[in-house]
């Protein structure tokens, strides 16, 4: 399928803002670049509360999300995408709140250390000490720590991915479901979608080389299933929901993940978005197809946490 019509526009506009070079730029101003302008009014959930988490090197800030309803309710940690060197809380925030109110479960947002300030393993160890933190306190914010559920979208879905390897080789806490957004599962820059949608369309091959440069900088550690989740052995994993946009540098990965899943007798619900991009999940009020995305995304974590 063709670009669909209302990308075109929007690419534009990326193109004409402008985003700074990362092989150029200081990291202050390239994350200064990522941060885009919240709406005017956030989509209400019941109430948003800021936590602070142990974690291994000093707290995690996290953003608790609690939906409309009576208790206990599932969790969902987020991890937010952004090649593991930008984004935070507050560039996910709407993102989270729409698939909080959407699905009826609560978000726990986490702000993980990032690259390359805090390279491989360091945020994924956050990750866990969160995941870690909310099994065995969740009861206190009205969870149900039976129903955990990891998300994220891009290098969140290889965090989030790679997480669910993590907390099996470690003997828990049991996760229940895994959504990954067009995740990164490994670091292969030759698959047809780099080649065929590699530049030009918002994420390209150079910033995605720039990432994994900051994040994992010996290409060797590059095979650590932890790092590149396609690596891994995936037996007795997670159910997973998985989505891919079809002009996006990483749908192939994402595509060839589902089957990896899937090869191991994982159930995966895959689907790919014809003519979207990279990022187009969070891009809803100039894009269609983030809310269809997002109902769907919703629709499946109603369905795998009871909500």
């Amino acid at each position: 399928m063709a670009l669909d019509p209302q990308v075109i526009p929007l690419l534009a506009q990326l193109e004409e803002a402008g985003f700074p070079d990362p092989r150029e730029a200081s990291l202050e101003d390239l994350r200064a670049a990522a941060v885009f302008p919240p709406p005017e009014v956030p989509t209400p959930v019941a109430a948003v509360e800021e936590l602070a988490v142990p974690g291994p090197a000093g707290t995690i800030p996290v953003r608790f999300y609690r939906p409309e309803g009576p208790g206990p309710h599932p969790l969902v940690l987020f991890f937010h995408g952004g090649g593991w060197v930008v984004g935070d809380l507050d560039s996910h925030d709407e993102t989270v709140r729409r698939l909080c109110a959407g699905s009826g479960a609560a978000f726990a947002s986490v702000a993980y250390r990032l690259a390359p300030e805090a390279p491989f393993p360091a945020p994924l160890e956050d990750c866990y000490a969160a995941v870690a933190w909310a099994a065995e306190n969740g009861g206190g914010l009205g969870i149900d720590a039976t129903r955990l559920a990891v998300a994220g979208d891009s290098a969140g879905g290889n965090l989030a991915a790679a997480l669910c390897l993590l907390a099996r080789e470690r003997g828990g806490p049991m996760i229940a479901h895994q959504v990954l957004a067009y995740p990164v599962t490994g670091a292969d820059f030759d698959t047809g979608s780099y080649r065929d949608h590699g530049e030009g369309l918002f994420l390209t091959r150079t910033m995605m080389q720039w990432f994994w440069d900051q994040y994992v900088p010996d290409p060797a550690d590059r095979a650590d299933p932890l790092a590149a989740p396609l690596a891994g052995d995936a037996r007795d994993l997670p159910p997973a929901t998985i989505l891919t946009a079809e002009y996006d540098p990483l749908r192939d990965e994402g595509a060839a993940y589902a089957r990896h899943l899937q090869a191991a007798g994982v159930s995966v619900s895959y689907r790919d978005f014809p003519g979207m991009i990279h990022g187009f999940l969070g891009m809803t009020g100039v894009l269609g197809q983030a809310e269809a995305a997002q109902a769907w995304l919703c629709d499946r974590l109603r369905e795998a946490l009871a909500c």
